[in-house]
């Protein structure tokens, strides 16, 4: 039966079979199954078409599949839309409607949704996604588009049963064949070449099944839970799967069965071969899904050998196994897995493949049904572990980690869902487990600190696994998931898992260690810390980011201490690995504490959230004194890597320094490391701790008040970085609130001041800089209301603004003036830079700020900030500003400034000054009175009293012991008899008076604050516990630790100082304003005491404000000081120095004066230079300068009587240009479609931006004269033909020049020069190009100047004396001559030369197709052709950068220097070798009555072209071009005249025309009534006269129909006609102005008013008389001057016409109508909002190839979608981008590339990346659209773009320049 039923019509079989199943007794289902049996026989290969028109056939049950998906599509019910989308689908993310930071829409829904003015963005996906409109989980309701709306499934009907039964019996059977050809395809290893090839074509073959598959996953809610009943049921699947269905196939169902089982085997985490005992694998058999990764050897842990094997055989030492605490008994998170569903299977088969796009795509099709979802995802997690497996080992892992996440992040985002899977898959423990299982791969050996006795193992960053960031979609999981609290609540109660994680977080703490090298360079510079940043900020930072979001109340404490237990005890264990006592290794630095980070953020939180108690999270002095050192070395480490100690180690380490501190780590990373430092310093005993800041960063030497000392750890030269680097450290760590007290707000507040200060950023750029909370519900997310707000708070922002140098600038932010004043934070910002010079640029800026306001006119130091109130936990931090160490570090720092000693700096000094401020604003709670009674009673000869910084600022020390090299000045001292203080070489320590006499026996009282440290943290450790001293290697007090101080060649010397720390503040003052007694405390002078001082003004000044600030508060903290301060002051009151100061002041006086001097000299010399600067940019550089004089004397530097001097810019010499040393102008040539692409209408074209709208070129200037010129040719002989119009309006040649000249001989050895540089240049040498010596402009040819005697130019006799006819005659006589021109062709001469080799330049730089429009190629009347034209196109240009005009600025108007008067003379020289036969003459047809050549004489040959048909402009160059010698202006006069006539007969013919047939006939008839009056210059007598000589042909007859009733729909008035004829003849006249104005130097005349223009450049040009001038508007008529009678030259032109006129009769009116009359070219107009284009273009089809373009890109002038590097539309190796600029610019392209939003120009060989004209709300553009913000036109980009199109100065503006190769 199911053979007959296969021999069918398929889809009358497919019908007759669904009306058999229908029936109860159950045949039609056995018919069904035989017939599938044969249909889908593993024997048949699945990728034929027949298998699947059969399915299809059958699932439609006798309907065509299309119709049936209608049917079916009409029941869908869904409303989560679900589309999933590969990788680079544009999608968008809207974070208003977004509940989950990962929600995401397709175009579609986002665009029928509601997001106006939300905070959206469009972006390319990297992965893949899925559409989350209509899911309530992921995204609120509001912002569901119409169809996914909730309501909009109410009132769909239900799907009948009969419809989908077909689908019921078929998709078992089709789901059975895809897993079977799964099974059999399967291959390993995948590894192996062959193999990957065999499973890509097993996953080819089933693409066609998949395809079916996935269309009917897309029909709807229907099909979909007919598949989900499929693949998730059990029962199904055992049917199937048995193998006792297929009873004729059991030897295939058995084969089948084993190679799935043989896949299997290897699906455990632990494999088999990998166990040490295998009987564990019989007893899990029947288990699904957990095992343990190793509590003891027995449970399946790896046996030794593999162990070794597995870490690189580098020997682990103990490893500690981690323990999984497994409260269910399911025996195996990773033994093999079971399957018991399709749903199961297909996802194994899945991973197996390595996650092929088509399957994941269909897996995830299917997700809005809810149950498959549910399904899938358990069964997503029953795989996770052997998913990971996968991924490890796969050489493909970018592309699968991509594939994995995008099913994970649309399983894990939704909270339901994952709190689910975590209770009852135990989610958690699988993903812990798998990331330890992952780390366990790649440990080493951990070498910090002590090397042999380490037994810490760390990860190593040189793995793939880590280099590769492998890694990553399980911690992108991991992370997911703790987002949702009820998940992450479940992990925090877990301590078992918390145990394990600590475990894992342990593997990175201490990784990539970096070792100091003393010798030798590092040879290998290893990249590994990218791997290491990266792997602690993913893996380690993250999660804590994601559970301290749900430690924020007070209910959530406990969390908090639990994990704080446990960092603490993960910190003992790894102090005990590394076997660390209390000193750090010296010389080497790991930037990576994970444990210590965990460890301050939770104490952080703790406090700051959630009002716990400080002390009862803090572990005991001694473990504080362990935990302080590491992050302490960073901070010294830090300092070392600044001032090159590191240098031998590479950039490599600068780049950790950087990192550390970049936005994106540093509130994981520096933060949580200083926040710690202040939490052990505010708990440490202050001296302990200020004495091992000053060890850790090696500066101990240093602080001796001797002035040579020697340093054991410490090179000179970084001696002075280390010490400003210490005290920094100090500040930033006492005046740092981040963790301490500060509230978001003031955070953000701060980070963005800080950002703002070093320099004007701009919205991206500021968001990227501030460290975000990673935290997604912080509120400091991009564009977020919270971040807008603070920074329209602080910052104004500064729209783009466009330099003429043509650098586009973005929107910018730039801090507001009371930011500066009041908020600008030196110590944030030098916490935040990245580079140091921005510190240096910060302190610019506010220095600028000062001055410009007035404030401060100096040059200013950092300005001192009143600091945020610290948290009550946290007040110990300020007793390190009260401790005797800091107080004796301050003194001996202020005693080393005031004596001048090296290696001093003024930012040393400033930070001292900054912590004694910080110790008057915090000082302690008891009263300074009880300090002073105190001080009485302690010993008098101690260093200091007691702590308090305000008593001991004036406490005196009279004698200092210290310790000296014996070369030492103070070496010769003797030493006074009473008692004195000493120094070792740290820092001088206490002694009693009966000491002294004891001194040189017991050297134990020589006191070094080195060893007193050790001897304070040996006293805490006992305190700590009495056996500690046994157990721990602390050397004790007594044991023979060498100090520096007690090398041999040191000697002991006693310094009287006398002085105490604020004597020495009033000297400092004296030195740094450079004056004796320069401070005089104001108080004496007026009796109103301190209260005067307002801390405001005094808070910007340099050094000498900051110690008067200082005194001031002494005075105000207390009497005593004030009154010290008085006595000083009056001491020094008469200037009597001591001797030994005086020398040095006077040196440092000296020395001031000298800097002022030399100060002063440098910005006289700066200020000299940049007015010579200036004065250079005005007259040489400016691209935009005006042109007033520049006509005939180009670059002349004087006008002498004679001839013009040049100056060549090569050789610096001056002198004219001769025939035998010519001089050149540096010219740029280039061809240019500009005018070509001008129209009509005055409004630009659209961009079209649906399929509707459509551009058509021809109403373009190009078009029109194209045209033009094959109808004349077609009917008129070639040669008169190419004499009649101009060329070049498409790929004509525009010369323009920088106004530079040199002599050619010397340009010539310039090329030579650049030729034989090996330096890479960004243009072409062998092309010719180059770049002006001195301006570096662009450019590509020398334009010889023409050796001309000036005195010419005066001789001329006024024109006025002779009368038009004598002119005439003398232009004539003139033709007639042969050349009598200076320069003789006939002599060749180096002018010449260089004449013609310039001309080969002008040809050669358009394209041939350009230049030839002859019928004969290369004939000679091309070339004439060619030459006038290009002085028309240069004339025309010109024009069209005056604005179109010569009124209005545009005569006057700013254009370039031009060289039009040198080219002029090279195409002359040309045009003169071309006789013009005197039988054609034109001058003669136009100036005389002749008669009219029989045409009959020759009938082939074509007729003369007459004269009303040819372009006048073109007429007027040819006659001036071709004039044999020097032209005087009488005879330009005499031409232009005669050409008026003509012109105005031809607007008066164009105009008749346009009248209807009624009022030619009325102004034919009005005007033979004025016949006798004036009548040649009478327009009406003319009107009348045309029409009626015309009027003899038929030619009106032709023009009667559709074409001109268009044209005239008004009535004509006389002011109409009038106006008309001014409008036609206006474009002559103004080429006429400019060439008179280039070839006579006159200048252009100026009206204001538009209506003037034609009178003014009439009179300009001689046609009118100045007497005429005056009356307000001339009259177009009265400039007329007929040489023979007007009636009848018009006559014989007309006849001309008539006579021609039979031939073609249908082209005369086009012919005859001629409109000079031209917009000025503008690019397309753009539609305002950037995604009207994006959208329509970025998935529109290529018209040549028909896909769609990898790189879209639309020309700007023509709106030509081209394919940019598409190789699909290369035509002879050019791509079409090239192309294009070719046809449609003549080598220059402008560019919209759809996908970037950029513009790119192509100008010949070269393009360059020019900017975008589209910028965000911010002002900023968006380059590949990485944003996705919205983007809106900026219209003054746009003009600029326009203006640089239309002036050819692309070149020139733009510096960027690459080569593109054709490949565009």
């Amino acid at each position: 039966m199911a053979v007959s039923l296969l021999r069918r019509d398929k889809r009358s079989a497919a019908a007759s079979l669904k009306a058999e199943c229908s029936r109860p007794d159950g045949r039609g289902v056995q018919l069904l199954n035989d017939l599938l049996d044969s249909v889908l026989s593993p024997e048949r290969a699945l990728a034929e078409a027949e298998v699947i028109e059969w399915c299809k056939c059958l699932i439609a049950g006798g309907e065509s599949f299309d119709d049936f998906c209608k049917m079916v599509c009409a029941y869908d019910n869904a409303t989560l839309c679900g589309l999933v989308w590969t990788a680079n689908f544009v999608a968008y993310r809207c974070r208003t409607c977004g509940i989950s930071p990962c929600m995401s829409l397709c175009a579609e829904c986002f665009n029928a949704g509601e997001h106006t003015g939300h905070d959206f963005n469009m972006f390319r996906s990297q992965a893949g996604g899925a559409c989350d409109c209509g899911d309530s989980s992921v995204m609120r309701d509001s912002g569901f588009c119409k169809r996914h709306r909730s309501t909009a499934s109410l009132n769909i009907p239900s799907v009948p049963n009969e419809l989908m039964m077909m689908s019921e019996h078929i998709l078992p059977r089709v789901i059975l064949r895809l897993v079977q050809h799964l099974r059999d395809g399967y291959s390993e290893p995948v590894s192996d070449p062959a193999t990957e090839r065999d499973l890509q074509k097993t996953l080819q073959q089933m693409d066609p099944l998949i395809s079916l598959l996935e269309d009917l996953t897309k029909m709807g809610g229907a099909t979909r839970s007919i598949l989900t009943r499929v693949l998730a049921n059990h029962q199904i699947y055992k049917d199937l799967c048995s193998g006792d269905l297929c009873t004729g196939e059991k030897t295939y169902a058995k084969k089948n069965y084993e190679k799935y089982l043989a896949a299997l085997k290897g699906s455990g985490l632990v494999t088999s071969k990998e166990r040490s005992v295998t009987s564990v694998l019989d007893q899990m058999a029947g288990a699904s899904n957990v095992t343990i990764l190793g509590a003891t050897a027995g449970t399946g842990q790896m046996d030794s050998s593999d162990e070794e094997e597995q870490d690189g055989n580098q020997r682990v030492g103990k490893r500690k196994r981690v323990e999984l605490c497994n409260s269910t008994k399911d025996p195996s998170i990773m033994d093999i897995l079971k399957h018991k569903c399709f749903l199961e299977e297909i996802l194994f088969w899945t991973v197996k493949y390595e996650f092929p796009q088509k399957m994941v795509t269909f897996l995830l099709n299917m997700l809005p049904d809810q149950d498959y979802k549910i399904a899938f995802t358990k069964t997503f997690v029953q795989h996770y572990a052997f998913i990971m497996k996968t991924l490890i080992k796969s050489h493909e892992s970018d592309t699968m980690s991509n594939r994995i996440v995008h099913i994970s992040v649309q399983l894990f985002s939704n909270e339901e869902l994952a709190r689910q899977v975590t209770e009852e898959c135990q989610l958690l423990e699988i993903m812990v487990t798998v990331l330890l299982y992952m780390m366990e791969s790649c440990l080493i050996k951990s070498e910090l600190q002590d090397e042999e006795n380490n037994f810490h193992v760390v990860v190593n960053c040189g793995e793939p696994l880590l280099k590769n960031n492998t890694y990553w979609p399980l911690v992108s999981d991991f992370i997911n998931i703790l987002s949702h609290q009820s998940v992450a609540k479940r992990f925090l109660e877990d301590q078992g898992l918390l145990q394990m994680w600590m475990n894992f977080v342990s593997f990175f703490q201490g990784m990539n260690l970096n070792k100091r090298e003393l010798n030798e360079h590092v040879e290998f510079e290893s990249q590994t810390y990218y791997a290491a940043f990266a792997a602690e900020l993913e893996a380690c930072a993250q999660p804590m980011w994601g559970l301290l979001t749900h430690c924020k109340i007070r209910e959530t404490q406990g969390y908090t201490r639990t994990v704080v237990r446990y960092c603490l005890d993960a910190l003992q264990d790894w102090f005990d690995a590394i076997n660390f006592v209390d000193e750090p290794a010296p010389n080497q630095v790991t930037f990576h504490l994970p444990l210590h980070r965990y460890y301050a953020m939770f104490l952080s939180k703790a406090i700051r959230c959630q009002q716990l108690d400080l002390d009862s999270l803090l572990p005991d002095q001694e473990m504080l004194m362990k935990m302080m050192v590491h992050p302490l070395q960073i901070q010294a480490s830090l300092s070392e890597i600044h001032s090159n100690m590191w240098v031998r180690n590479g950039l490599q380490i600068k780049g950790q320094a950087m990192t550390y501190v970049q936005s994106h780590f540093c509130n994981s990373m520096i933060d949580p490391d200083i926040f710690l430092l202040q939490v052990c310093a505010s708990r440490l005993d202050p001296d302990y701790f200020v004495s091992s800041v000053f060890e850790r960063f090696k500066v101990v030497d240093l602080l001796t008040m001797a002035s040579q000392h020697q340093n054991a750890a410490l090179d000179t030269e970084h001696e002075r970085s280390m010490l400003e680097g210490a005290l920094t450290f100090l500040v930033i760590l006492l005046s740092l609130r981040i963790h301490l007290g500060m509230t978001d707000d003031e955070i953000l507040r701060a980070e963005m001041v800080a950002q703002l200060c070093m320099s004007d950023r701009t919205h991206s750029t500021l968001l990227d800089l501030i460290p975000e909370n990673p935290n997604p519900k912080s509120g400091i997310i991009p564009g977020s209301y919270y971040f807008e707000n603070m920074l329209s708070a602080v910052a104004d922002f500064k729209a783009p603004v466009f330099e003429p140098g043509g650098s586009m600038q973005q929107g910018m932010y730039t801090p507001k003036a009371d930011v500066w004043n009041q908020e600008f934070d030196p110590i944030m910002v030098i916490l935040r830079t990245v580079y140091r010079r921005d510190v240096q640029s910060a302190m610019d800026r506010y220095m600028g700020f000062l001055k410009q306001t007035g404030k401060f006119c100096g040059n200013p130091w950092p300005p001192y900030r009143e600091r945020a109130p610290l948290n009550p936990s946290y007040k110990g931090l300020m007793r390190i500003l009260h401790c005797k160490t800091l107080h004796i570090v301050l003194f001996t720092l202020l005693y080393k400034m005031s004596m001048d000693h090296q290696n001093m700096s003024e930012h040393i000094l400033c930070m001292v000054l900054y912590l004694i401020e910080l110790g008057l604003d915090n000082l302690p709670e008891e009263t300074v009175e009880e300090e002073e009674m105190f001080g009485e009673e302690r010993c008098s000869d101690s260093w200091f009293h007691g702590t308090n910084i305000a008593t001991n600022l004036n406490h005196v020390i009279n004698y200092v012991r210290v310790r000296v090299p014996e070369t030492a000045p103070e070496v010769t001292r003797e030493p006074p008899a009473s008692t004195s203080s000493d120094t070792s070489s740290f820092v001088q320590g206490s002694r009693r008076a009966t000491a002294l006499n004891r001194e040189s026996s017991n050297t134990a009282q020589v006191f070094s604050l080195v060893a007193e440290r050790r001897r304070k943290f040996q006293e805490i450790i006992n305190r700590n516990s009495d056996n500690a001293i046994q157990n721990a290697d602390v050397r004790p007090k007594t044991s023979k630790w060498t100090a520096p101080s007690s090398t041999p060649q040191l000697t002991t010397a006693i310094l009287e100082v006398r002085e105490s720390m604020l004597s020495l503040l009033i000297k400092l003052h004296y030195k740094l304003s450079g004056k004796q007694n320069s401070y005089y405390p104001f108080w004496l002078e007026d009796s109103e005491s301190t209260s005067r001082l307002d801390p405001m003004q005094q808070s910007h000044g340099d050094g000498t404000t900051a110690v008067e600030r200082i005194l001031i508060k002494t005075a105000a903290r207390s009497r005593q000081n004030k009154c010290s301060i008085e006595e000083i002051c009056r001491k020094v009151a008469p200037p009597v120095p001591p001797k030994k100061n005086s020398s040095a002041d006077k040196k440092a006086l000296d020395k001031e004066e000298r800097r002022q001097k030399a100060r002063e000299r440098q910005q006289k010399l700066l200020a000299e230079f940049a007015s010579r600067q200036k004065s250079f940019m005005e007259t040489a550089m400016d691209l935009e300068s005006p042109d007033s004089d520049v006509a005939m004397d180009i670059g002349s530097s004087e006008q002498q009587d004679s001839e013009t001097v040049y100056d060549c810019v090569i050789c610096g010499q001056s002198g004219p240009s001769t025939e035998e040393r010519p001089t050149g102008l540096v010219v740029l040539l280039q061809a240019s479609s500009v005018l070509g692409h001008r129209r009509r209408s005055t409004e630009p074209k659209k961009l079209p931006t649906s399929d509707e709208e459509q551009i058509y070129p021809e109403d373009t200037c190009g078009t029109a004269h194209d045209v033009r010129i094959t109808d004349l040719q077609q009917y008129f002989k070639d040669s008169s033909c190419l004499q009649s119009v101009s060329i070049g309006w498409e790929g004509g040649v525009y010369v323009q020049t920088c106004g530079h000249t040199l002599h050619i001989d010397c340009h010539k050895s310039y090329m030579e020069s650049l030729r034989n540089d090996q330096v890479l240049q960004s243009f072409s040498v062998d092309k010719g190009e180059f770049t002006c010596p001195l301006c570096r402009q662009f450019a590509n040819s020398v334009l010889p100047c023409y050796p001309e005697k000036s005195e010419e130019k005066s001789i001329w006799s006024p024109y006025i004396s002779k009368t038009l006819q004598a002119l005439i005659e003398e232009v004539e006589e003139q033709q007639e001559q042969l050349g009598m021109f200076p320069v003789s062709i006939s002599s060749v001469t180096n002018l010449s030369k260089e004449m013609e080799s310039v001309m080969k330049d002008i040809k050669n730089t358009t394209q041939k197709k350009y230049i030839d429009y002859g019928k004969t190629p290369g004939s000679p009347d091309n070339d004439f052709l060619f030459m006038y034209s290009v002085a028309r196109l240069n004339l025309e240009l010109e024009l069209v950068h005056r604005g179109g005009n010569l009124c209005l600025g545009g005569a006057s108007a700013t254009t370039k220097r031009s060289c039009l008067n040198q080219l002029l003379h090279v195409l002359a020289m040309h045009m003169r070798l071309f006789r013009i036969d005197s039988a054609y003459n034109p001058w003669t047809r136009l100036t005389r009555l002749t008669q009219v050549i029989d045409s009959g004489i020759c009938d082939d040959e074509k007729p003369e072209v007459p004269l009303l048909y040819r372009d006048i402009s073109s007429l007027l160059l040819i006659l001036v071009l071709t004039m044999p010698q020097e032209l005087h202006k009488e005879h330009f006069t005499c031409i232009v005249k005669v050409l008026y006539n003509l012109l105005y007969t031809q607007a008066i013919a164009t105009l008749s025309v346009r009248f209807s047939e009624e009022e030619r006939t009325a102004w034919k008839n009005s005007g033979k009534l004025k016949i006798m009056c004036n009548s040649d210059k009478s327009w009406e007598v003319l009107l009348s006269h045309i029409i009626g000589e015309l009027s003899k042909g038929k030619l009106y007859c032709a023009s009667d129909t559709d074409q001109v009733s268009m044209l005239s729909t008004s009535v004509w008035s006389p002011q109409s006609i009038e106006y008309s004829i001014q409008q036609f003849c206006l474009p002559f006249l103004r080429t006429t102005s400019l060439l008179q104005h280039h070839l006579f130097g006159d200048d252009l005349p100026n009206c204001q008013r538009t209506e003037e223009e034609f009178g003014m450049l009439a009179s300009y040009l001689g046609l009118l008389l100045s007497s005429l001038q005056s009356s307000d508007e001339a009259n177009s008529s009265s400039c007329l001057e007929w040489p023979v009678a007007a009636l009848d030259i018009i006559s014989q032109w007309c006849s001309e016409v008539m006579t021609s006129a039979e031939s073609h009769s249908e082209q005369v009116m086009n012919l005859l109508v001629q409109d000079p009359q031209w917009s000025l070219p503008c690019l397309l107009q753009l539609p305002e909002n950037y995604n009207t284009i994006f959208q329509y273009y970025h998935r529109k089809a290529c018209v040549h190839c028909s896909k769609v373009p990898k790189d879209p890109a639309l020309c700007l002038v023509c709106g030509t979608f081209v394919c940019l590097k598409g190789q699909c539309c290369k035509q002879q190796s050019y791509c079409e981008c090239v192309l294009h600029s070719q046809n449609c610019g003549a080598g220059t392209g402008i560019f919209l590339l759809i996908n970037a939003s950029v513009i790119i120009v192509i100008r010949g060989h070269r393009f360059c990346l020019w900017g975008s004209v589209y910028l965000d709300t911010h002002g900023e553009e968006d380059r590949d659209l990485r944003r996705g913000k919205p983007l809106y036109l900026c219209s003054e980009r746009y003009k600029v773009l326009e203006q640089q199109w239309v002036t050819h100065t692309f070149d020139h503006i733009n510096k960027r320049w690459g080569a593109h190769y054709n490949g565009l």
